[in-house]
């Protein structure tokens, strides 16, 4: 009977603690803001703790905070116990945040806590109309050496227009202007950025804004990563060659440039001589050794060789294809050798029987069985 008494107290006593614990809130934080300190896109987010966080001196206090742009499905989420973050957003839409608090620890019975969400927005007052804005944007990262930029007036760019390209990553004290233009007709329509090597892995903000009398451009804002857009120049030293046990070995060095080589692979493709007809191109190998081994089985007479790389998944999520290596590589084959060197053994014996007939012939020719001194017609 006392056992029974002893284990209803116990159930007693841990319902009444979860009990306890499940009626127990948190505020959320206070005074979210968001203010733009003119960094292309990176904003400062900053809150301050909830008003009651001392009375929770047993357990720890964190925060959970999203973010996103309106139109991103997903929200970007960080856990933290941090009250500011600087995080980067599209300025040409509305900037989304929202925080809550979450209080796990000895005063919850170990259960977390959390707190009602609290929101914020911050939007750049867009001046121009959508169709004046620069239009078909791009950048490469050439060797890991450049970005190069590029962009076309948008259809309602009036004459005279001014371009100008702005950027910044974390570690820049401000947001920095192109000095290096690449123009069309006196137009800015393009950008030359060196010595980016400390924004790579990092967010890069760039704003193209226009200025054209008496006419507001809209303004374009992207956030690039350096890393995804590199584009190496092609391998290097091509050689491809033939083994005795009719294999083709194929070998060559990473470009040129700044690229790491561990960041590379290759694609491989080989092509078979097919008369007047196109080339056809076929993969035989991504890898991201510089060397292949390609056997020779049920292959035409000559073989042709091109190799090409981008960024591997080890340093990128993705990348630019290299162009291919400008020469074509062609083996011949054993058989063909071997059909030369035949080919070269019957003209010589074709020529020494020749030799012999006229010989004969011009002995015939003398009365007293001696070659004739005069040499015309032998």
């Amino acid at each position: 009977m006392a056992l029974r008494q002893f284990y209803a107290l116990a159930v007693i006593l841990v319902w009444g603690s979860v009990a306890s614990s499940s009626h127990l809130t948190v505020a959320p934080p206070q005074d979210l803001q968001i203010t733009d300190p003119g960094l292309l896109g990176s904003l400062d987010i900053e809150w301050k703790p909830p008003p009651n966080v001392q009375t929770f001196n047993e357990c720890t206090v964190r925060y959970k905070f999203e973010y996103r742009n309106t139109g991103d499905r997903d929200w970007k989420v960080i856990f933290t116990k941090k009250l500011k973050f600087r995080v980067g957003f599209d300025l040409s839409r509305t900037a989304e945040v929202k925080v809550q608090t979450l209080l796990e620890g000895w005063c919850t019975d170990d259960v977390e806590v959390q707190s009602d969400w609290i929101y914020a927005t911050f939007q750049v007052p867009l001046q121009g109309k959508l169709e004046s804005e620069v239009q078909n944007f791009h950048c490469i990262y050439h060797d890991w050496e450049y970005l190069k930029c590029t962009w076309q007036p948008g259809p309602l760019t009036p004459h005279g227009v001014h371009y100008g390209l702005y950027y910044w990553y974390e570690s820049l004290g401000h947001a920095a202007q192109c000095d290096d233009y690449i123009q069309d007709r006196g137009i800015n329509i393009g950008c030359m950025l060196q010595n980016l090597s400390q924004a790579e892995y990092k967010d890069l903000s760039i704003c193209v804004n226009g200025s054209a009398a008496a006419t507001l451009l809209r303004p374009l804002y992207v956030t690039l990563r350096l890393h995804n857009l590199a584009k190496p120049s092609p391998p290097k030293q091509l050689v491809v060659s033939m083994s005795a046990s009719e294999e083709l070995y194929v070998a060559w060095s990473p470009p040129g440039g700044k690229t790491p080589p561990q960041c590379l692979e290759y694609e491989v493709q080989l092509a078979e001589d097919q008369g007047e007809a196109k080339v056809a191109w076929a993969s035989v190998s991504t890898q991201m050794e510089t060397a292949l081994t390609i056997p020779r089985t049920n292959q035409s007479h000559i073989s042709c060789v091109r190799v090409r790389g981008r960024t591997n998944i080890f340093c990128a999520d993705q990348g630019f294809w290299s162009e291919w290596t400008q020469e074509c590589f062609s083996v011949s084959r054993k058989e063909d050798k071997q059909l030369f060197v035949l080919a070269a053994v019957i003209l010589s014996l074709s020529s020494s029987l020749i030799i012999f007939i006229l010989i004969g012939q011009c002995k015939k020719r003398s009365p007293s069985g001696k070659p004739l001194r005069a040499s015309v017609g032998c």
